[in-house]
């Protein structure tokens, strides 16, 4: 579970700079990515229609039927789409009192039906609007807002070179956020940031950081809390957590999936397999293979 590192995460120094840059290759020192294409296969799972969903650049799952929530980013509706595993809209919601600015990812919290959407795009790095809503899967007629800003952001915008705070991707565990920003400006730095889960205005913790070659564009954490999958284009980047270390100092995977395309929504079905979308509305099933084992 991932629990372990919330302690440190009020820390003065709350994160670790780890020096690996990937594209799965290995790094200075603090262990490296595992390639284990051999242990999960990658199948085209479904299509949603262009006329039925206008792009995907989030998804949450629905059921046990494997149905999905997905949206459009910035500049389309304010409306979640629920979909078959295969792509098949079954339902427009329109969410009420929630503008989508730059909606980029959902997450949800299982236990209490509560489905969040992360609209902190921030492409620009001027934003000081940043802001997750909060749901009630149940009604969707009641809408609260978490709105935050990063603890290390003094201008709007920063110089180019700092310019590493556009946000796509986040997952929720035990009452908190996590978000990974996607890795903008210099030395290609993903940042982890933690925020409370709950209504609020807040200053998010700063309590991680890797370098990553690929652009990260959606997260999600397995249902058991052991694993947390980062999806660049191309990769999909797997740790697991480990009793006493932070999230990145653990054993970290390098999945390739490059016939995913401009992929920008992830999310578990179960604690080994999940799915993937693209912007053009491709689905694909990503399935943990029991014969082959991790390294």
């Amino acid at each position: 579970m991932l629990f372990f590192y919330l302690r440190d995460r009020l820390a003065p120094l709350a994160f670790f700079l780890h020096a690996l840059v990937c594209g799965c290759s290995s790094d200075t020192g603090h262990g490296k990515f595992e390639k284990v294409t051999a242990a999960y296969e990658v199948k085209k799972a479904g299509l949603m229609q262009r006329d039925d969903v206008v792009e995907s650049s989030g998804l949450a799952l629905v059921n046990d039927n494997g149905d999905l929530w997905t949206h459009g980013d910035g500049g389309n509706t304010s409306i979640l789409y629920k979909v078959t595993a295969q792509g098949d809209l079954l339902q427009r919601q329109r969410i009420p009192d929630a503008n989508n600015i730059d909606w980029e990812d959902l997450a949800q919290d299982r236990k209490r039906g509560y489905l969040f959407i992360g609209d902190f795009g921030n492409n620009g790095n001027k934003r000081r609007d940043l802001r997750i809503y909060r749901l009630n899967t149940a009604d969707f007629k009641k809408v609260d807002t978490i709105a935050f800003r990063y603890p290390d952001q003094k201008l709007f915008p920063p110089k180019k070179p700092a310019r590493n705070f556009d946000c796509e991707a986040f997952f929720y565990h035990n009452d908190s956020l996590y978000l990974f920003t996607k890795n903008r400006g210099e030395g290609k730095w993903v940042k982890e940031y933690v925020l409370p889960a709950r209504p609020g205005n807040y200053v998010a913790t700063l309590a991680d950081s890797i370098r990553i070659s690929s652009w990260i564009t959606a997260a999600d954490i397995s249902p058991d809390g052991r694993q947390v999958a980062l999806l660049g284009y191309g990769n999909v980047y797997l740790f697991e957590g480990q009793p006493g270390r932070r999230l990145f100092q653990g054993k970290k995977y390098c999945l390739p999936v490059e016939k995913t395309g401009q992929a920008e929504g992830l999310v578990y079905l179960n604690n080994q397999d999940f799915v993937i979308s693209n912007e053009k509305g491709r689905l694909y099933h990503v399935k943990r293979r029991t014969d082959v084992a991790m390294p």
